[in-house]
């Protein structure tokens, strides 16, 4: 009996997640407090169950980008841009394709396209063009970019809090890979957006006009954000050594710029994604009462039989299963979900690190395919049309799922060249 409640209160709450029609937060937490309310699980197991290590890990990247957010370091970047760009739209749309995804990579890719997409609405009303491919394509780089590292995309920090994998091992894992994937994406560009892109020259020169030093608000402040958090990711390289957790390194380098930045902790914390950090909450509840009933251990014998345990049939299987599931669901519930299969396999005999591996390039790969598939598509679909450009599930679908499938076919013969062979 306890193992269909559990299993309807989960798929109830998938569904919600994935229409979009309840606040995900509302429905995570609906769904976590349900298993309580039900006695699924205690609360003291549901407590338990929630990983700080990535709920304090999201917090403390949050409060960095925010602090610099103060800076103008954002809208100096944004002019900066057009005039790397010549003011060419076409050029702008790489340029900014790129500064996503690396900001993606180093603090993580919702807090980025938080902070670069109204650069990016401000950029095209000053140019007077339609933000829709640039703000499409940065949806992709982002995803892209934030594949390459433990913090750059939500799934990855699950897996790398589950599995014990440290910064250093992703960035040596998923860099390469996530490297050769943005070049041929960004090799993809002008294919998928160069009918739409024209600009009049008397807009680029006056765009080319504009003095990026103006809008530094706060130059100590900025030479200050900028030390800490180069700091910080120093930390994250050697955080496994060191024998600290990545949640206690951003903790470390938020507080001290709070300290150096001698800013009212009280206006910093309202700058905090809340509704974020209390989806995953929700979330972990959730997946730990299917757990408990025993729905994991029996999706993950289910998935050993149809392989026959073979590892590459499982590891590329994983791949595209993740990427597919991650495209009609956001792939963070989709992760948490996998995270206790994949250490039931482990347990079952197979090699669990390229699973590891598969599934996290799976899930943050194939966010890309829709609107819905990944965190930071919802929140750049939700600020275009706040700002009166609908970017709709139709019109984003032919470009995500380009990009996936290119992505998927080179993450295959990346994963079979260097774990299966």
């Amino acid at each position: 009996m306890d193992v269909m409640v559990a299993g309807a209160i989960f798929l109830v709450t998938y569904a919600a997640i994935a229409s979009d029609r309840i606040n995900k937060t509302i429905a995570a937490l609906l769904g976590g407090l349900a298993m309580i309310a039900v006695r699924i699980i205690d609360q003291e197991e549901a407590f338990e169950a929630v990983d700080f290590n990535v709920i304090f890990l999201l917090a403390g990247m949050m409060i960095l980008a925010g602090i610099l957010r103060r800076t103008g370091f954002f809208q100096w970047l944004a002019i900066r841009s057009i005039k790397v760009a010549g003011g060419d739209p076409f050029r702008l749309m790489i340029v900014l394709s790129l500064i996503t995804a690396g900001l993606s990579a180093v603090l993580d890719n919702v807090t980025t396209v938080v902070l670069i997409a109204p650069v990016t609405l401000s950029i095209s009303a000053i140019l007077g063009i339609s933000p829709i491919p640039f703000l499409v394509s940065e949806i992709l780089a982002s995803n892209i970019g934030g594949t390459a590292t433990l913090i750059g995309d939500p799934p990855n920090i699950l897996i790398g809090s589950a599995s014990g994998l440290d910064f250093a091992a992703f960035l040596a894992n998923m860099g390469p890979i996530s490297v050769l994937i943005l070049v041929v994406f960004i090799a993809t560009l002008r294919p998928m957006f160069g009918r739409q892109l024209g600009l009049d020259a008397d807009v680029r020169e006056a765009a080319m006009a504009l003095d990026e030093t103006e809008v530094i608000a706060d130059p100590k402040l900025l030479r200050r954000s900028i030390a800490v958090i180069a700091a910080t990711l120093v930390g994250f390289l050697f955080h496994g050594p060191l024998g600290y957790e990545p949640a206690t390194v951003a903790l470390i380098g938020a507080t001290l710029l709070m300290l150096v930045a001698r800013i009212d902790p009280e206006a910093v914390f309202r700058e905090v994604e809340w509704p974020t950090l209390f989806f995953f909450i929700g979330l972990f509840i959730l997946v730990e009462g299917v757990v408990h009933v025993g729905i994991i251990d029996t999706i993950a014998d289910g998935l050993f039989d149809l392989t026959a345990g073979d590892q590459t049939v499982t590891t590329i299987g994983l791949l595209w299963l993740s990427a597919i599931a991650s495209a009609i669901i956001d792939n963070i519930p989709y992760t948490a979900t996998m995270i206790p299969v994949i250490q039931s396999l482990g347990t079952a005999g197979l090699e669990i690190e390229p699973l590891w591996w598969a599934l996290a390039l799976g899930a943050c790969l194939g966010g890309n395919a829709t609107i819905i598939g990944a965190s930071a598509n919802v929140v750049v679909a939700n600020l275009a049309g706040r700002s009166g450009h609908a970017i709709t599930f139709r019109s984003f679908l032919p470009y995500g799922a380009l990009v996936v499938l290119e992505s998927l076919v080179i993450s295959t013969g990346y994963v079979w060249l260097r774990y299966l062979m």
